[in-house]
Order: structure tokens, then C-alpha cells, then sequence
């Protein structure tokens, strides 16, 4: 991606086609399972990916050094889990939803941070997580605690697929040391689509799915497209550069706009937002933007950075 360009730009673009997915993908819902949607996009994103990756780092980064184990199991949760549970709860809620309770991904990373190190988190974070918790309970339950039992199903799904992001991000951050962001992405993703594949594949031998039919595809092409190419592909490049020009807390203050889109959209599409949904809404960004100053408070100053090697820059600048 051109260094020309606005730093805040690229990871933008990513939460807005990110925002822009859970309504697509609700539309896609009605005509292909989630196991099979899910396979369609990491099946070519994800060789997008290695294509990428061989393009702007060489061949040699195609291997995995020892780390393919690690690779499949947190990039099938990540991958697999979350995408393929995070559809199946969209048919079953509404993209606003959805959007938000992804979007809680960093407090549930916070909790399994805890879990793992056995460092409990200061209370001002801490205290912020629960607000952004009950953020999205206010949104789930809003007026009619019976209506939010009955639909909440769509709900849960979505939350389990988030918990099962939230491990794939603590697995990236600490599991390949020396790897870029493209490389994790790229090598996690591959790894990952063996799992999606087999689970495919199982589902439709056995019954339990169907393939979608030409009519279905036919029908569903744009969103495909969009949640292939634009949703997978083009915001995950967007949001490696936007991660290597802001960095990784910066960077991750833009995911709030998410559900932003995503309700913005759904708004101009007729859905227009209860005063509970809003409030609830409003408490958990709040939450998230005061969990990610608390967050970055606590951060130490990182070292100087020594100076970029040319094939450093090379790789920045084809980024």
C-alpha cells in the first residue's frame, strides 16, 4: 500500500468494510450454511494470502519453521471457529448485534491474557471490560428480556466464535516471534483451511449439508465477492499496513467503528435502532476507547527502532 497515502487511511478502510460484512454476510446466510460460506472465503483469501506473502517477502517465508502445529490449532479456532460459528449466529440475530459483541473482542482478549499469565489486570481495565460487557447485555436484552431469551441462541454463537478470535489473537502476539503480521495472517489462514475444508467435506458426505446450488450462487455472487475480496482480502492488507504505520494499540482504537458501520447501514436499510440499543451501544465504545487508553498507559515506552534493512523497506513499501 502506497506510503503516499494517510496512515489512518488503510486500517479505515478495514472497519468499514469490516462494518459493511455482517449485513452482507446476513444476506448470504439465507442461501448457503455458514460451513460452506466460510470455506468459500478462506478457500481463495487464503491463497491470496500465500501469494501475497511469497510476492513480498520470498519463498522462505512460506515455511513454518517448526511452528505448523501452533499455526493449525489457534488458526482453526481463529478461522474456522469464529467464522463458521459467527455465520451460523447471524441467522439467528441481527448484524447490529453481532457487530457489536465482535467488536468486545479486546476485553475478552484481556480475560484470556489473565487466564494464561495468571497477571490479573489493573481494576481500571478491568472495569472497563465490565462496562463494555454490559454495553452488550443492555443491546441483547434491551426492552424485552423474553424476546432476548428467545432469540439469544444467535447470540451465544457469536460470542463463543469472539472468545475463539480472542485466542487466536494472544496465539499471534506471542507465538511468532520474528514474523510479520502478513506472514502470521497468511501461514494461520493456510493452516486453518485444511480444518474448514475437512469440516466441509465431512458435512456434505455425510448429510448433515448440502452444496449450494447454482441458483444459490447465482444469487449470492456479490456478497461472495464482497465478503471473499473485499472483507477477508483487501481488509486484512489494510489492517497489517495500518498495524505497521500506527501500531497495534492505535491501530485497534478504529475496530470501535465497526459496529458503527454496521449499524449506520442497517439504519438507511430500515432498522432503526431502539434509544436502549443506542445507550447500550454508546457504553461499550466508550468502554473499549477507555480500556484501550488504560491499556496504553500501561504499555512501556517501546525501544528505538534500528534502522530498516532494504528488503525491510522493500516489504513496507509493497505493503
Amino acid at each position: 500500500m502506497s506510503a503516499k497515502l494517510p496512515s489512518f487511511l488503510p486500517p479505515l478502510i478495514t472497519v468499514l468494510l469490516w462494518g459493511g460484512m455482517f449485513p452482507v454476510a446476513a444476506g448470504v446466510m439465507k442461501h448457503i450454511d455458514p460451513v460452506h460460506v466460510t470455506a468459500i472465503r478462506f478457500g481463495f483469501a487464503g491463497l491470496g494470502f500465500l501469494v501475497l506473502l511469497a510476492a513480498v517477502e520470498g519463498r522462505s517465508a512460506l515455511r513454518y519453521e517448526g511452528r505448523f502445529g501452533v499455526a493449525f490449532l489457534y488458526g482453526s479456532l481463529g478461522f474456522a471457529g469464529f467464522n463458521i460459528l459467527g455465520y451460523a449466529g447471524l441467522r439467528h440475530t441481527t448484524p447490529q448485534h453481532a457487530s457489536l459483541i465482535v467488536a468486545i473482542v479486546p476485553g475478552l482478549t484481556v480475560l484470556g491474557r489473565w487466564r494464561l499469565t495468571r497477571v490479573r489486570p489493573s481494576n481500571r481495565l478491568l472495569g472497563f471490560v465490565v462496562l463494555a460487557f454490559a454495553g452488550v447485555a443492555l443491546v441483547v436484552v434491551g426492552d424485552d428480556p423474553a424476546a432476548a431469551l428467545h432469540g439469544g441462541a444467535g447470540d451465544l454463537l457469536v460470542l463463543f466464535g469472539a472468545t475463539m478470535w480472542a485466542r487466536y489473537t494472544l496465539s499471534s502476539g506471542q507465538d511468532y516471534p520474528g514474523w510479520s503480521p502478513l506472514r502470521i495472517t497468511a501461514l494461520t489462514t493456510a493452516a486453518a483451511t485444511i480444518t474448514i475444508l475437512v469440516v466441509t467435506v465431512v458435512g456434505d458426505v455425510s448429510g448433515l449439508l448440502s452444496l449450494p446450488s447454482r441458483a444459490d450462487l447465482s444469487t449470492t455472487a456479490g456478497g461472495l465477492a464482497y465478503v471473499v475480496v473485499l472483507g477477508a482480502f483487501v481488509a486484512m492488507i489494510g489492517w497489517n499496513a495500518g498495524i505497521a504505520r500506527l501500531g497495534s494499540a492505535n491501530a485497534a482504537l478504529f475496530m470501535n467503528l465497526v459496529p458503527v458501520t454496521t449499524f449506520t447501514i442497517e439504519a438507511f436499510r430500515g432498522a432503526t435502532p431502539t434509544v436502549i440499543e443506542l445507550i447500550g451501544a454508546a457504553i461499550t465504545l466508550a468502554a473499549l476507547v477507555g480500556a484501550n487508553a488504560t491499556m496504553r498507559a500501561a504499555a512501556p515506552a517501546p525501544a528505538p527502532a534500528p534502522a530498516p534493512t532494504t528488503a525491510a523497506r522493500s516489504a513496507a513499501e509493497a505493503a
